[in-house]
């Protein structure tokens, strides 16, 4: 049996259940059958940050996002870099 995928919103109502209808997480997890501590970690991924909790496959946080976009810079910089290091070399042994 594989992993099982749970919607956003599927998990947006366990956290309500839990937070505001004041259901323990025990119960909750019982009614919906769903681990115990994986019900306690989306809680917890919620408090942290209710906007940005559970992006779904492939939608990632902001966050993610521009480190992945700083990534994809430095090694254009970086390949820049080299190509500027190989012409002052090439124009240094022309000039002698």
């Amino acid at each position: 049996m594989g992993r099982r995928l749970f919607s956003r919103e599927f998990k947006l109502e366990a956290v309500r259940l839990v937070r505001e209808r004041g259901v323990s997480v025990v119960q909750a997890s019982r009614d919906l059958d769903v681990g115990e501590n994986v019900l306690r970690r989306w809680v917890k991924e919620f408090s942290l940050d209710p906007a940005q909790a559970f992006p779904g496959q492939g939608q990632l946080k902001p966050e993610q996002l521009e480190i992945d976009r700083l990534r994809r810079e430095v090694t254009k910089l970086k390949a820049e870099r080299d190509i500027l290091k190989k012409a002052t070399a090439y124009f240094a042994r022309e000039s002698t």
